[in-house]
């Protein structure tokens, strides 16, 4: 029996969900890009997660930042070289070089120098194995997979060297020239890793010895970047503190209550002290008027209303425009007068309900637009008009849209609701594509108990490449989301390209993006790559990729390649290269070995949780979960002899769990109140970096110890003793737990609280969103939120608990009778029941 907590912002639809891209079968090498089909994409970002530390931890120091250093561009390191061109390529005698290495005259190396490769620990991609099997039937089965995580636009430090000039490509497939590349030095002619076709590099690599071609860091390293000097602007000085910061325009919603209304105010003071001297912002209030604020009267608050009923005229946007009123300022000189106008928003007077309000927030969104394209709007159609870096919109709300463009009726009840929802999600797509068309993205921060129509406005905040958030009210969480929504360091126009060797196949790519149109990218004559259109380029983000062989692998190595080209923060053209090589193995227990079991889950959770659109859908996945777990173990396990128990892989250990922790998380269970807050955390899932993905799959549980020390502990419900604190980490949440025995002294309580809420900060301090942190006693009615996620494992036998839960040896008699009669009894299957009612022997802990 699971207790499931009242939430706020029930909707009645579920929201669309990021893109899905599955090749047409793809089953010829000859055969070019597909049409994938694509579902509605969705977008959401969100920074590294958690670091990794060992146990015990140490007291945690670091004090509560509110506002986050944003991930920094690394300035451009200056080179020239000749781009490559179309000339016929010459013969040569000299002996190929890889990587440094001499190797035979052939088209192929011969012998690796190394079969474990530092691509394999790319920050950017992440294999579900660092080795391939090479028969194809155990490759391609579909209940483990083969799969990569690819976080194309992640910031690291240091990060990968940048060449001011165009990259050379092969003429034939378009990849990239790379470190696995052989080299004549004696022509300057490479080979492709993935066509095997030879291409000129003009003289360029002509050297006189192998030592020589360490020049070039694109022979040398695994990722490079190229800036491409033809796009750069004039007088640019490429340091990161002169990045290209665009306009931000606050939204906020004027149908709020008064407590409401007071928690914004408070954020919204906070959220533009947090912005540098030289941001630029603008304000708009929405009901059913739009207010556009003035900041050109000084202290005065001024504001020119226009209807919501309808859109704005072109004509009128430009009597706006055109006209004497300053909407968009920069902070140092619009500081006062953002706080004045803050302070003065009143609330809702009319004895209306909340979802019963007219709110424009459709007309809102066009009228911000209008403002960021400025004066020569209509004269852009069709041209990308670039007002220096990415605009942002940022929008308050506590309800629906109800009024105006893109509306909904007041009540579900409305006999053509679902035709009206359906209009008002087409005319959002419509305007989340404008925005992206013109570098904005519009992420909607909504708040309260009201439901907002979660499908409506999910369907603008993905389309611009934005996102959307829930939030209990607009108070601490709110606030900092708001700050680091501001901050996100993001590109724009992203095209995200996949390579792979003559044998591998794409068959799926979930994600924030959708299918590439032909004419959108440069083609070459055997291109065979997989092409995505970024909705932004963020380092945030991450892209699952799952792959499939045509046939068993005869080769050594299979090489895979990622390209993204964007426009960086100093908008700039950039293009990110991330090449890998794996090796490929006959020995299954070389391939299970070889499995990264976290992000082989988190590939799996994706695939599942994409398919779970509803909550009948998400059922049927916890079904497939089961059949999952019992396909692996029938064709990588043994069978217990005699025995029709079957036994799984030791090498997969920890993987079973991970999923059983989705099978009853938020993802895909009922512990939280409503499918439409399932539906938005799905959508997050789907979209975001490894290190959340994993957090948001299977929570991590430290435990509080005396003396300010940590202990990790796997995430079971003995961890709740008496005389200690507990920090449970899933992602979009983080709880603090305090025994009832430690509770009661209050000195070692306040010390024990303050460092497990330092720590939680922490470990969230650049997560996004920032998860809400909730503190609670042993006994309270919030501790449901804490125990629903901890598998049950006090209904296992005593030797089980001690083999997985080996802390419990250390609790004295009496501290464990004290834990085993605070367990309540009820029908959720711990672990190892669960693993047994599948026929299969739980695995040993790893």
């Amino acid at each position: 029996m699971e207790e499931t907590p009242p939430q706020p912002q029930a909707a009645h639809a579920s929201p669309p969900f990021p893109a899905i891209f599955t090749p047409p079968s793809a089953l010829s090498s000859t055969s070019l890009r597909g049409s994938p089909t694509v579902p509605s994409p969705a977008h959401f970002s969100t920074p590294p997660g958690p670091p990794v530390f060992s146990s015990p931890l140490r007291p945690a120091a670091v004090p509560f930042r509110t506002t986050p250093i944003s991930p920094q561009a690394v300035p451009l390191a200056s080179r020239t070289a000749s781009s490559s061109s179309s000339v016929s390529l010459p013969t040569s005698s000299e002996p190929h070089t890889m990587n440094g290495a001499a190797t035979p005259h052939s088209h192929a190396p011969s012998v690796a120098p190394s079969l474990e490769d530092s691509s394999i620990d790319s920050p950017y991609v992440l294999f579900s194995a660092r080795k391939v099997l090479k028969q194809k039937k155990l490759l391609n089965a579909p209940s483990l997979g083969f799969g990569a995580l690819v976080s194309p636009g992640r910031e690291v430090s240091p990060g990968p060297e940048a060449l001011e000039r165009d990259p050379r490509r092969c003429l034939n497939c378009g990849a990239y020239v790379n470190l696995y590349c052989d080299v004549l030095i004696g022509s300057g002619q490479w080979q492709c890793v993935i066509c095997k076709k030879l291409n000129s590099s003009e003289g360029e690599f002509v050297v006189s010895s192998k030592q020589d071609l360490v020049q070039w860091p694109e022979l040398m390293s695994s990722t490079v970047d190229y800036v491409h000097p033809r796009n750069r602007r004039p007088g640019l000085i490429p340091v990161p503190v002169l990045r290209v910061s665009g306009p931000i325009f606050i939204l906020i919603d004027e149908c709020l209550d008064e407590a409401h209304l007071q928690h914004l105010q408070g954020s919204l003071h906070a959220f533009v002290d947090s912005l540098p001297p030289t941001a630029r912002i603008g304000i708009i209030s929405y009901g059913r008027t739009v207010s556009v604020y003035d900041f050109s009267e000084g202290a005065a608050v001024s504001a020119d209303v226009l209807p919501g009923s309808k859109s704005l005229a072109q004509e009128s946007l430009k009597v706006l425009i055109y006209g004497t009123g300053v909407y968009l300022s920069p902070i140092h000189a619009s500081l006062p007068v953002a706080h004045t106008i803050f302070s003065s928003l009143r609330p809702y007077q009319f004895s209306v309900a909340e979802v019963s309000r007219d709110r424009c927030l459709g007309a809102a969104v066009e009228v911000a637009l209008g403002i960021i394209q400025g004066p020569s709007a209509e004269l852009s159609r069709g041209i990308i008009k670039r007002s220096g870096g990415n605009c942002r919109i940022l929008v308050c709300a506590g309800g629906p849209n109800t009024f105006g463009p893109g509306s909904t009726p007041h009540s579900v009840q409305h006999p053509n609701y679902a035709y009206l929802e359906k209009t008002a999600m087409k005319y959002m797509e419509s305007l989340g594509h404008e925005a992206r068309r013109h570098s904005t993205i519009v992420d909607i921060l909504c708040a309260g108990t009201c439901p907002v129509r979660v499908p409506v406005l999910q369907s603008l905040a993905k389309c611009s490449g934005g996102v959307l958030l829930l939030h209990d009210d607009f108070g601490e969480a709110f606030g900092v989301n708001l700050q680091r929504a501001s901050t996100k360091a993001a590109g724009s126009h992203g095209l995200f390209e996949i390579r792979c060797s003559d044998g591998m196949l794409v068959t799926q790519v979930i994600g924030p993006g959708e299918e590439a149109s032909p004419d959108s990218h440069e083609t070459f004559k055997h291109d065979t790559s997989f092409c995505i259109q970024m909705h932004s380029v963020e380092g945030t983000q991450s892209f699952s990729v799952s792959l499939e062989t045509k046939a068993d692998i005869r080769n050594d190595f299979i090489y895979f390649q990622f390209a993204v080209r964007y426009s960086n923060v100093y908008q700039t053209e950039s293009t990110r290269v991330i090449t890998s090589r794996l090796q490929t193995v006959d020995s299954l227990s070389a391939y299970l070995s070889s499995v990264q079991e976290d992000v082989a889950s988190v590939i799996i959770g994706k695939r599942t949780v994409l398919r779970a659109r509803t909550a009948s859908d998400a059922l049927d996945m916890r079904l497939t979960i089961d059949e999952r777990i019992k396909d692996i173990a029938l064709k990588f396990g043994t069978q217990v002899p005699k025995s029709k128990l079957y036994r799984f892989p030791k090498e997969l250990s920890s993987l079973p769990e991970c999923l059983f922790h989705l099978r009853r998380g938020p993802l895909l269970g009922s512990i939280i109140g409503h499918e439409d807050e399932r539906s938005v955390l799905r959508s997050l899932f789907l979209n975001a970096s490894f290190d959340l993905s994993l957090r948001m799959l299977a929570p991590r549980c430290i435990m509080h110890r005396e003396g300010g020390t940590f202990e990790e502990l796997p995430a079971y419900d003995l961890t709740m003793q008496s005389n200690c604190a507990v920090v449970l980490d899933h992602g979009t949440d983080i709880f603090i737990w305090l025994g009832a025995e430690l509770a009661t002294q209050e000195g070692q309580t306040a010390a024990a609280l303050a460092a497990c809420r330092t720590l939680a900060e922490e470990l969230s301090e650049l997560r996004f969103p920032a998860p809400r942190i909730l503190s609670f006693r042993e006994g309270s009615s919030q501790a449901r939120y804490f125990v629903s996620r901890l598998i049950p494992a006090h209904k296992d036998p005593t030797y089980e608990q001690e083999s997985r839960f080996p802390q419990l040896r250390t609790l004295a008699p009496e501290l464990r009778a004290r834990l085993k009669s605070c367990f309540i009894h009820f029908d959720d299957p711990s672990f190892c029941e669960w693993m047994r009612s599948l026929k299969l022997v739980p695995p040993e802990p790893s």
